[in-house]
C-alpha cells in the first residue's frame, strides 16, 4: 500500500475482507498519523500490522523486489513517479484515479508500464463496474446504431468538504472538483465513447476558491459524436447522470457505474439492465492478474481522459475557446 489516507483506509477495509486472497506485507506512508490509523485496521481484523518504509524511494529498492502487486493512493502529482517506479521495479500497480496530472506523464507511464511489461490498471469505479463493461459492450456492438450524443453531469457538495486539504491545491491535485469527483465523469465518458475526442470549448468558475468549482464543457470526438458535460461541486448531496443517445436507443448510467437503463423505441419506458454485483476495484484488479478478465482500466483510456481534461483547462483560459487535441 502506498499511501494511507482516508481513501486507502477505506480500501484497505476491503482488502482486508478477502485475507485469502490478499496479504498486505508493507506500507508506504510518510505521515505517521495516518499509519497509525491505517494500523489500527488491522489491530481490529485481528492482523500483524505490515511494517511502514516512509521513504518511496527506499521501498523501491529494498520492498518492492518482495512483494507481486501495489495499490498506490496518494495524491494527484505522485501518481506518474510512484507507478512509473513501481512497474520497472517489477511489480504489478493498481492506481488511484486520476491517473495523472497531464499527457506527457500519461505517455511517460504508458512507456514504462510497455517496457516493465507489468500490469497497470487505473482504479476508476465506473471502468471497473460491470454496468460500464455492459454498457461499452453494448454501445459498441452496433446493436444500438451509431452513437449520437452524450450528456453527462456530476455533482456534490464538494467545495465545502474538501476546504483546508490538498485537493484545493493547484500544484498537488492537478485541479479542483472537475479532476477530483468530476475525474470519473471525464474517465467514464471517455470509456463508453471508446475515441478519441477532438475539439473542446469550456468553462470552469472557481467560485473564490483556488481550483475549478463548476465546469461547463463541450465535446466532438473523431467519428463525430457531440458531449455535454457539467460539472457542479458546489452543491448539496452527491450524484451522476450519464445519458448516451444513439439511433436505435437511449442508454442511461452514472459515473460510477451505479445505475443502468435501457429505452428502445418499442419500449414504453426505460428498462433496467441485469448486471453481475461488483467487485470492487482490488478484487477486479485481482481477476486481471489471474487473466480471468481483460484489463477493464488500462492506461488507454486514462490518456484519453488526460487529453480532454487537459484541453478543458487549455479552452477555459482563453475563455471557452475551441481547443483542437
Amino acid at each position: 500500500m502506498i499511501g494511507t489516507g482516508g481513501m486507502a483506509r477505506y480500501h484497505i477495509e476491503n482488502i482486508l475482507k478477502q485475507t485469502d486472497a490478499t496479504q498486505v506485507v508493507a506500507v508506504c506512508e510518510h505521515n505517521a498519523d495516518n499509519y497509525a490509523k491505517a494500523a489500527q485496521k488491522f489491530i481490529d481484523a485481528g492482523l500483524p500490522v505490515p511494517p511502514n518504509e516512509p521513504d518511496f524511494e527506499r521501498f523501491v529498492s529494498d520492498v518492492a523486489p518482495g512483494v507481486d502487486a501495489a495499490f498506490i493512493i496518494t495524491p494527484h502529482n505522485q501518481h506518474c513517479m510512484q507507478a512509473s517506479a513501481l512497474l520497472l521495479a517489477g511489480v504489478d500497480v493498481l492506481l488511484e484515479k486520476p491517473m495523472v496530472l497531464n499527457v506527457a506523464e500519461a505517455l511517460q507511464l504508458i512507456e514504462a508500464r510497455d517496457r516493465s511489461r507489468k500490469l497497470l490498471t487505473i482504479a476508476f469505479n465506473g471502468s471497473l463496474s460491470p454496468s460500464i463493461r455492459r454498457a461499452h459492450k453494448l454501445l459498441h456492438s452496433g446493436e444500438l446504431g451509431k452513437i449520437l450524443n452524450i450528456s453527462a453531469a456530476v455533482w456534490q457538495g464538494w467545495a465545502v468538504n474538501t476546504t483546508g486539504t490538498w485537493r484545493q491545491i493547484p500544484e498537488i491535485a492537478g485541479g479542483g472538483f472537475t479532476f477530483d469527483t468530476g475525474a470519473h465523469l471525464l474517465n467514464t465518458v471517455a470509456d463508453l465513447v471508446g475515441e478519441p475526442f477532438v475539439e473542446v470549448s469550456a468553462y470552469l468558475d472557481n467560485r473564490g476558491r483556488p481550483v475549478d468549482i463548476l465546469s461547463a464543457a463541450l465535446a466532438r470526438t473523431a467519428s463525430g459524436v457531440l458531449i455535454t458535460l457539467n460539472g457542479c461541486g458546489d452543491t448539496v448531496g452527491i450524484g451522476s447522470d450519464i445519458r448516451v443517445m444513439c439511433e436505435q436507443g437511449v442508454l442511461t448510467t452514472g459515473v460510477w457505474g451505479e445505475t443502468l437503463t435501457l429505452k428502445r423505441s418499442q419500449d414504453p419506458r426505460p428498462r433496467k439492465l441485469r448486471v453481475a454485483k461488483s467487485l470492487g476495484v482490488w478484487e477486479t484488479f485481482l481477476r486481471v492478474r489471474a487473466g480471468e478478465i481483460p484489463n477493464p482500466g488500462p492506461a488507454e483510456i486514462g490518456l484519453r481522459m488526460i487529453q480532454l481534461w487537459n484541453a478543458i483547462q487549455a479552452s477555459a483560459a482563453q475563455n471557452g475557446a475551441m481547443v483542437k487535441i
